[in-house]
């Protein structure tokens, strides 16, 4: 299978809406390549903020932000919705760039906070969808730590494949990515079992996880951080990359969770999925610009005090 300098397989496929898919990333990405980091994150952050906010999504994100920030102005919320698009667009700006972003001490690339805080074994860590997620794993592999990650595939075949082959390039050989579903839990259980950690983004809904407290309302969470840790009795560290600027970020480790466990599996996973959901709140309260806003994190019959039904 042969591909281009963006990773993206150049082989024949034969859908041709799937084609010309690849071609139009291939091109994509190869620009937000050529321009360099600093501009392809202002560049695809400016498209996304003008963009974004007439789109679909974006009703959600006002939902969201109306049911979990009950005191929010509509302008406010507009406000915040710009700033989650702009992010998210500087995301997929700097997604060609992820292997080129080093530990520097100024300009593209960056920096980490809470090293002491880094377990001296095998650990869960933990984050969300804020600032820039995608260099979770980018980082823990340059500083040459054991962490491997779960992802959700994308709908659409092309894009799952371009976005996997920038982040293969960029994690190494070392790190793998397992699909969420049964086959990717074994794998991941055995990766654990031989030694290795993970990193979890635990912030989507979950339909079959459990409802755990997320804004003062019940929120569908996945469950695998929990069973993960007391299975292996390992502990869970909680994670994030701030964003400083374009292509400038902060990666945070912050002590692991002080959740008692009392032998009782059940209430063990409640409590420490709801501690979880505690950590992410908090982030998202101090930047919620940051977060992604944008997909349907609580049940759709749940409605904030006041809102029209």
């Amino acid at each position: 299978m042969s591909r281009d300098k963006n990773g993206i397989d150049l082989g024949p496929r034969r859908h041709p809406g799937q084609a010309a898919i690849r071609i139009a990333l291939r091109a994509g990405f190869g620009f937000l390549r050529l321009i360099g980091p600093v501009h392809a994150s202002n560049l695809a952050g400016a498209v996304t903020a003008a963009i974004g906010p007439f789109i679909g999504a974006s009703k959600v994100a006002d939902r969201n932000l109306t049911r979990a920030l009950p005191d929010l102005t509509a302008a406010e919320r507009k406000r915040i919705i710009s700033a989650v698009w702009r992010n998210l667009g500087r995301n997929v700006g700097e997604l060609p760039h992820l292997a080129a972003l080093k530990r520097t001490a100024s300009g593209p690339g960056w920096e980490f906070v809470g090293e002491g805080n880094l377990p001296p074994g095998q650990a869960i860590f933990f984050s969300a969808h804020i600032g820039n997620w995608e260099m979770i794993l980018p980082i823990a592999a340059q500083m040459g730590l054991a962490v491997s990650g779960a992802y959700r595939r994308a709908s659409n075949p092309a894009m799952e494949e371009a976005i996997q082959a920038l982040r293969s390039t960029a994690h190494g050989a070392d790190v793998t990515m397992f699909a969420k579903g049964a086959a990717g839990a074994r794998a991941a259980l055995s990766h654990l079992a031989q030694g290795g950690s993970l990193g979890l983004l635990i912030d989507q809904k979950m339909n079959d996880g459990i409802a755990a407290p997320f804004f003062g309302q019940m929120a569908m969470t996945a469950t695998a951080p929990a069973q993960f840790a007391l299975r292996f009795n390992l502990p869970l560290v909680p994670v994030r990359v701030e964003r400083i600027g374009p292509a400038r970020l902060r990666m945070i480790c912050e002590p692991a969770l002080d959740i008692p466990r009392t032998g009782d599996r059940t209430a063990d996973i409640a409590a420490m999925t709801a501690a979880l959901n505690l950590t992410v709140e908090g982030w998202v309260r101090a930047q919620p610009g940051t977060w992604l806003w944008l997909h349907r994190r609580w049940p759709k019959q749940q409605r904030a005090a006041g809102e029209a039904s």
